[in-house]
């Protein structure tokens, strides 16, 4: 009897265990975390340095959950759609580990919480900013992606609103600064999803999905984009100095980390490949956190 009762537990376990690891890949859990960095950032910066215990916690919160349901509404709408992707067809929704009517209730559900948490936690601003983000990324983004290759640069709005949403949050109003943050974010997309789409435009392909990738045999306009959008993402990171909100530390950081951006992309560019578009992915992984991070080390 003691040993059927272990095995229950233990199966039992197991499948607490895949159901966890289940939702944390249909809410994107490392995604998350980026935007829990960019939305940290903005509230940092928003605050003047001065972050308030509970505000912090509600701001987070909040905007972690409505991420999190941003991605499970967007894999519910295009579970059909990426049974047909090879690196998407194992996620739980096409493979049927997690239900669709499961992960549309919770899905909304976090969507609601997390924006009440945003609007009596913290205010109605920050609220709004985090509804729009939802709106634009589920009813914009997400059937664009079939009509045209500028689904990108819509996609990238709604991924680059987080550090607004931290400033808001911080400072009670949109501030130039907060556009600052907007611009980096926003910029830094292009050439990071770009190198995603190249990597797998087959699939996208396959699924019917409209990305410049897809339509670029060569590559060589791809790379041009990217490499435009880094110079372009180059130019808005040094705002922060112009605006005399960071320091010189970080602008010459930032100067050096951009040029290092921009040479990969052209790297990509002169050479389309798997190689150069996988060093280019690589090279936005760690873009992003470090001029964060020197922004806020170097904040005036």
């Amino acid at each position: 009897m003691s040993t059927l009762e272990g095995v229950s537990v233990s199966v039992g376990g197991l499948g607490t265990r895949a159901w966890l690891k289940d939702w944390c890949e249909l809410m994107k859990a490392r995604l998350s975390l980026l935007v829990l960095l960019t939305t940290l950032v903005g509230l940092y910066c928003g605050s003047g340095g001065q972050l308030e215990l509970w505000r912090t916690i509600f701001t987070l919160a909040g905007t972690s959950l409505v991420a999190a349901a941003a991605a499970v509404l967007n894999e519910w709408i295009e579970r059909d759609l990426d049974a047909k992707m090879n690196r998407t067809a194992q996620r739980p929704l096409p493979a049927g580990r997690v239900s669709p009517d499961e992960a549309l209730v919770g899905g909304a559900g976090m969507a609601g919480i997390g924006l009440a948490i945003l609007y009596f936690g913290v205010n109605a601003p920050v609220a709004f900013l985090a509804g729009v983000t939802v709106a634009l990324y589920l009813f914009v983004y997400t059937p664009m992606k079939k009509w045209t290759a500028l689904n990108t640069l819509v996609g990238a709005v709604p991924g680059a609103i987080p550090p607004l949403i931290g400033f808001v949050a911080g400072r009670g109003n949109l501030g130039i600064e907060g556009w600052a943050l907007f611009s980096i974010l926003f910029l830094w997309q292009i050439p990071h999803f770009l190198a995603i789409a190249w990597r797998h435009r087959e699939d996208y392909r396959r699924a019917g999905f409209r990305m410049l990738p897809c339509h670029d045999e060569r590559g060589r306009v791809t790379g041009l984009v990217a490499l435009v959008y880094c110079l372009a993402l180059l130019a808005a990171s040094l705002w922060p100095v112009y605006l005399r909100s960071a320091g010189m530390i970080y602008g010459w950081g930032a100067l050096a980390l951009g040029t290092g951006f921009a040479f990969l992309a052209a790297g990509f560019a002169w050479r389309p490949g798997l190689a150069s578009a996988r060093t280019l992915f690589l090279g936005s992984l760690v873009y992003l956190p470090v001029v964060l991070i020197l922004l806020v080390g170097d904040r005036k």
